[in-house]
C-alpha cells in the first residue's frame, strides 16, 4: 500500500520506491491544478515503483490518465524515470530545465561505445587503477554493456526558464535554477500562503538540492563533446545561498520528510562543505591524483567496500571538490604529473 500525505492546500506526496537503494523512496508531489493534477517528479522506472505511484493516484481519487502535467526537479532516474509512462498513459507533458533536456538527449543518443571511450579516458586521467579500467575496456571490445538507467528516459516537451512562473491554473508555481547536483536542476517555489499559516513565503519543492539529513552527490557535469571546465560544487554552492534567501516557510524535499527553517539547513550544508574541503586540503599536503584523493575521502563506508560504480560515482565528487579548490586558489595541479595530480597551494 502506498503511503499517501496530505499536506494541505491541494498539495500530496506518494512514497514510490527506489529498488535497491538505501534512500528506500523518491516523495513524488501531486498538486492539484484547475486543469488536472500535476506530479513533480515521477519516481524511478520499475514495474514496484508504477504500481506504487498508480495505486497512489488512486488513493487520491484519480487515475494516471487524469495527470495534465509532470515538472521534473532534475533528470536523475529516481526523478524523472516514470515520466514517460505518465505521459504516454495520460498525454501529460513534461516539463524540465534546458540544461538537463541537453542531458536526456545526449544520453539517448550517445552509442554505448563512445560512452565507455570517454569514460575510460577520463577514469585513466583521473589515477584509477588498471584493474578498474580492465571491465570497461573488456565491454567496449564486446560491443558496449547493458544500458543505464536514464539512458532511455522520455524527453520532455517543455522547457523549465529560471525565475518562470509555470503556466498552471489556479497555482503560483515558480521555477528556481539550482545548479550543483545536475546542472538544470531546478526548486519550485509555491508562492501562496502556507495552509497551516506558517511563518514565511510558501512551500518550496526542493528536488535533491535540499534534504534534512544527507547531502546530495556534487560531481562533475560529464559532456563528452564539451571542454568547459564547469564547477558543479561551486555552482550548488551558490545555488543554496539563493534558496536560502526565499524564505520559504516549509520544504518539500524528493526524499527524507518535509521539514521548515530552511536557513538554518543551508547553514548546516555550507559548514559540512566548507569543513569537508578543510579536510581534503590536509589530505593535499602530499600530491594526489583524484583517485588516490576518493580512496582517502571519508565515505559511509571504507573504501574496500564501495563498489565497482560507486568507486566511480566517488571519483567524480573527489574530482568536483577538486575543482573548486583550484578555482579559489587553495589547490593546484603538479606540474608534468600523469595522471594528474593535486597539492594544496603554498600560502
Amino acid at each position: 500500500m502506498t503511503r499517501v500525505t496530505e499536506h494541505g492546500g491541494g498539495v500530496w506526496s506518494l512514497q514510490v520506491p527506489i529498488p535497491d537503494n538505501p534512500l528506500g523512496h523518491t516523495l513524488v508531489h501531486v498538486l492539484d491544478t484547475g486543469r488536472g493534477p500535476v506530479l513533480v517528479d515521477t519516481g524511478w522506472d520499475d514495474p514496484a515503483s508504477w504500481s506504487a505511484l498508480s495505486d497512489g493516484l488512486a488513493g487520491l481519487g484519480l487515475a494516471v490518465a487524469d495527470v495534465h502535467g509532470v515538472v521534473v526537479t532534475h533528470h536523475h532516474p529516481d526523478h524523472h524515470g516514470l515520466s514517460g509512462r505518465v505521459r504516454e498513459a495520460s498525454g501529460a507533458w513534461i516539463a524540465m530545465h534546458a540544461a538537463d533536456i541537453a542531458v536526456v538527449r545526449r544520453t539517448g543518443y550517445t552509442r554505448p561505445g563512445a560512452w565507455l571511450d570517454y569514460l575510460t579516458g577520463k577514469l585513466a586521467a583521473a589515477g584509477a587503477p588498471e584493474e578498474h579500467l580492465a571491465p570497461l575496456r573488456a565491454a567496449r571490445e564486446t560491443g558496449g554493456t547493458r544500458t543505464p538507467p536514464g539512458m532511455r528516459a522520455a524527453l520532455p516537451d517543455r522547457e523549465i526558464a529560471p525565475g518562470e512562473l509555470l503556466d498552471l491554473a489556479g497555482r503560483r508555481l515558480r521555477a528556481v535554477w539550482t545548479p550543483g547536483h545536475t546542472p538544470g536542476h531546478v526548486c519550485l517555489h509555491l508562492e501562496e500562503d502556507h495552509p497551516a499559516n506558517l511563518p514565511g513565503r510558501g512551500r518550496l519543492f526542493s528536488g535533491d538540492h535540499l534534504l534534512p539529513g544527507i547531502s546530495p552527490h556534487i560531481g562533475l557535469y560529464e559532456d563528452p563533446d564539451d571542454a568547459t571546465v564547469t564547477d558543479p560544487l561551486g555552482d550548488y554552492l551558490d545555488s543554496l545561498e539563493r534558496v536560502g534567501r526565499l524564505g520559504a516557510a516549509e520544504i518539500l524535499p524528493a526524499h527524507q520528510h518535509p521539514f521548515t527553517d530552511a536557513p538554518a539547513r543551508v547553514r548546516e550544508l555550507l559548514a559540512h562543505h566548507e569543513e569537508r574541503l578543510t579536510g581534503l586540503l590536509a589530505l593535499l599536503a602530499a600530491p594526489l591524483t583524484p583517485w588516490q584523493l576518493a580512496e582517502r575521502m571519508e565515505w559511509n563506508r571504507p573504501w574496500d567496500d564501495i563498489p565497482y560504480g560507486s568507486r566511480t560515482i566517488a571519483v567524480s565528487e573527489a574530482e568536483a571538490h577538486l575543482r573548486h579548490l583550484v578555482k579559489r586558489g587553495r589547490a593546484e595541479a603538479v606540474a608534468g604529473s600523469d595522471p594528474v595530480a593535486y597539492i594544496a597551494a603554498a600560502g
